[in-house]
């Protein structure tokens, strides 16, 4: 018997979409604009995870420069199917629905497979039937008219994977289990038994957030709504409930009858989620031809326990973070906006280091930046940057990095001035920068320390051997959805820039550490 426990991604991986293929289990998530895209990760028992690598992992898969951080890419689904793995996914503001493919989940994935005007929407997924027959299954705007804000409906076409387009007449399938439903969206269709299962989300990706479902026997009739639903929320736990947002379902069978699934819900601080929606697990049980979820509960579980032997791998999702940069390719977990630009980062320039140039463009711009950091994943924690950086130009700066989007971030910036080197604590919210403290340093390597408990943050710095805190009781709920909006959660690292500047100015980091 395993336990695990919830969630089984921490941070912000919202949007899971979970296959199973012999015994292993492969889940992917939304990126929206950061890059490499669609992070892939695979487990023998749903309880320990690895990342296998990034879906969306080359610029011509995944344009992304000038949109807000919280579009991109939406709700992407992987599936299997004889022998190929298909990821289908919207990048709402360029391309529009794309299915990119690969024999191994490893890669490389092909490029785009743009689905065009006709695919019409968000959330895209992708259904094989008995007779090979491909299905799409998608979320747009209600085809006879939007009557009011979230008035969408869901759909179905063919899908050549030959031709790799859409053929034959879409139609609407179901426009949401309760009346006057806002964004059914997020559906995904499965052959269970003598049923066809359609399961999706509705009531928003906040607070209302639900998943509800519908079968029928067959395509070509109309589904039948669970007289349950919604079938699972957490909308009627209340506000100052711990964990919310619960929605968004994929469900997934072990092979030996037992049945999942995996879905998004926010854990909260003080009332606000800084990590945004991460990925949790349920069980599920099937009773009268209607799936369950976590019978005799009815909500999510901080721990479960799952019929399965434990297979752990060397390097697992969620766990602790320390980077040594002694390889020539950067870990899969770091991240960056929009594109990670080649020329901006080095690990050769300085062996053991990675150089960050000090880029034109900053995070406050919807342009490339030099930054690369990871996903906030507790609210208590210690972050460790051991960086050397000497600027020649007055304007450069190179430091640690809290991210949320484009007006609401938090540095520890090192800086020249008067010829000396100094950090500076600045906080950016909703656009409005301001200078929380500034102190002198010496030359040299610095270690900066950024240490979190329960939305307080405190920074410090060791250089020398001397430690100083050079402040401490920064408010972070400015960082977290309820304050600064959108469907991201924070992230950090370390980054570089020349601010408005060409400059040849660059960062070293001799390592990045996050202990939760």
């Amino acid at each position: 018997m395993l336990t695990i426990q919830n969630p089984i991604l921490k941070g912000f991986y919202p949007d899971p979409s979970i296959c199973r293929v012999g015994e292993d289990y492969y889940l992917v998530n939304s990126s929206f604009s950061y890059f490499p895209g669609v992070p892939l990760f695979h487990s023998r028992d749903l309880g320990h995870w690895e990342q296998v690598g990034n879906i969306l992992d080359r610029p011509e898969q995944l344009p992304l420069e000038g949109g807000e951080i919280s579009r991109g890419i939406f709700a992407p689904v992987i599936r299997w199917h004889k022998g190929t793995f298909y990821m289908i996914t919207t990048n709402v503001d360029q391309g529009g629905t794309f299915v990119v493919t690969s024999k191994t989940p490893e890669g490389p994935w092909s490029d785009p497979f743009y689905l065009g005007e006709e695919a019409k929407g968000i959330d895209p997924s992708l259904f094989f039937d008995e007779d090979g027959t491909c299905y799409y299954v998608g979320t747009r705007p209600n085809s006879n008219g939007v009557h009011y804000n979230g008035d969408w409906e869901i759909w179905l076409q063919e899908l050549d994977l030959e031709k790799m387009c859409l053929t034959g007449e879409s139609r609407t399938i179901w426009k949401g289990a309760m009346q006057n439903a806002i964004w059914p969206e997020g559906p995904h269709l499965y052959k269970i038994g003598e049923y066809y299962y359609l399961l999706h989300a509705e009531g928003g990706t906040a607070e209302d957030h639900c998943i509800c479902v519908a079968r029928t026997r067959s395509l070509e009739e109309p589904f039948e709504g669970c007289p349950r639903n919604p079938v699972f929320t957490h909308r009627h736990l209340g506000l100052e409930y711990p964990v919310t947002c619960a929605g968004h379902g994929d469900l997934v069978d072990d092979g030996h009858g037992n049945w999942y699934i995996v879905m998004l819900a926010c854990r909260r601080c003080k009332g606000c989620s800084s990590m945004g929606r991460e990925t949790f697990l349920a069980k599920v049980q099937w009773e009268n031809g209607w799936p369950v979820i976590n019978p005799g509960i009815g909500k999510l579980e901080e721990k479960l326990e799952l019929p399965m032997e434990v297979v752990r791998f060397p390097r697992e999702a969620s766990e602790d973070v320390f980077f040594e940069f002694h390889k020539d390719q950067l870990p899969k977990e770091l991240i960056s906006i929009y594109e990670m630009d080649p020329e901006m980062y080095s690990l050769s320039e300085r062996p053991g280091f990675l150089r960050l140039q000090a880029g034109k463009h900053h995070v406050g711009e919807k342009a490339v930046s030099t930054y690369v950091g990871v996903r906030q994943m507790s609210y208590t924690f210690t972050t460790s940057l051991g960086m050397e950086f000497i600027p020649k130009d007055s304007h450069s700066g190179a430091g640690f990095l809290l991210f949320q989007n484009h007006r609401n971030f938090l540095r520890a910036e090192i800086r020249m001035q008067n010829q000396n080197s100094i950090l500076c604590v600045i906080e950016t919210i909703d656009g409005q920068e301001k200078v929380l403290k500034t102190i002198s340093l010496e030359k040299g390597l610095i270690e900066i320390l950024f240490q979190v408990e329960e939305q307080l943050g405190k920074v410090s710095i060791v250089q020398n051997g001397k430690a100083r805190e050079v402040v401490g009781h920064i408010d972070l709920r400015p960082y977290s959805t309820e304050y600064a909006g959108g469907f991201v959660g924070c992230t950090m690292g370390m980054y570089a820039s020349a601010y408005g500047r060409e400059s040849k100015d660059y960062a070293d980091v001799a390592w990045f550490a996050v202990r939760n």
